[in-house]
């Protein structure tokens, strides 16, 4: 199934100093101020969040294995002893923005199950903020999803917010079949996360004409079809 690019031959990609492990950063080290080697050239209106773009543009574009702290605090404009003050090793940077692409869509997927309402007309609105939040972000960090670091207990609450996620789309559409056993349930959330091998594909120049953006209602609307239609009618 597609997961939430660059490519994901570049998010996985191995080389690179320091970076793997995620203790490229002492643990004991000081925490210290922020003095700048430039003037800020990222985007962000905080220091974490120009680290965190910086960060999502190296990983995605070198592979996290392939990126060092010394690359990201270039990137940035910042000494590297200047990344502890905000984090500690470059797995928390990792999970951070793992966060990102999950926590805003789970957060909406709880609201909705909570609510009354159609079922269907819930599961198409998670789908629609869903897709449309992976597809507009500035860096494809989905492609992120396929590293094998994820398996590590140290991004255990990612992948619990993920399968929580999965778990509420997969409700909603059994909910809108009517029947437990109808697989289709299991596919909204993987249509969804298809978006992020088109933005790899449309990075490429391998999506025609087409744009990821523009193909929100297309997906939202693949869904709608999935969950109406009744097999072997």
């Amino acid at each position: 199934m597609a997961t939430r690019s660059g490519s994901s031959h570049s998010a996985t990609s191995g080389g690179g100093n320091g970076s793997g492990s995620g203790t490229d950063i002492p643990q004991g080290a000081p925490v210290r101020g922020r003095p700048r080697l430039v003037k800020p050239r990222r985007r962000g209106d905080t220091a974490r969040d120009e680290i965190l773009d910086a960060s999502a543009e190296l990983f995605t574009r070198h592979g996290y294995t392939g990126t060092s702290t010394r690359m990201i605090a270039d990137a940035v404009g910042v000494r590297q002893a200047s990344l502890y003050h905000y984090f500690r090793t470059k797995d928390d940077i990792l999970a951070a923005l793992l966060a990102t692409t999950v926590d805003p869509s789970l957060e909406q997927a709880r609201e909705l199950l909570a609510a009354d309402g159609d079922p269907l007309e819930r599961l198409l609105d998670l789908a629609r903020y869903d897709v449309t939040q992976l597809a507009a972000a500035r860096w494809n960090l989905g492609a992120l999803y396929l590293l094998p670091e994820l398996a590590d207990s140290r991004f255990a609450e990612f992948r619990t917010a993920r399968l929580e996620l999965a778990a509420a789309y997969e409700s909603l559409a059994t909910a809108a079949v009517g029947v437990a056993s109808d697989t289709r349930s299991i596919l909204p959330f993987r249509l969804v996360e298809s978006v992020i091998m088109m933005r790899s594909d449309e990075t490429r120049g391998e999506l025609g004409d087409h744009t990821v953006t523009g193909l929100v209602d297309t997906i939202v609307g693949a869904i709608e079809m999935l969950m109406t239609h009744r097999p072997g009618s």
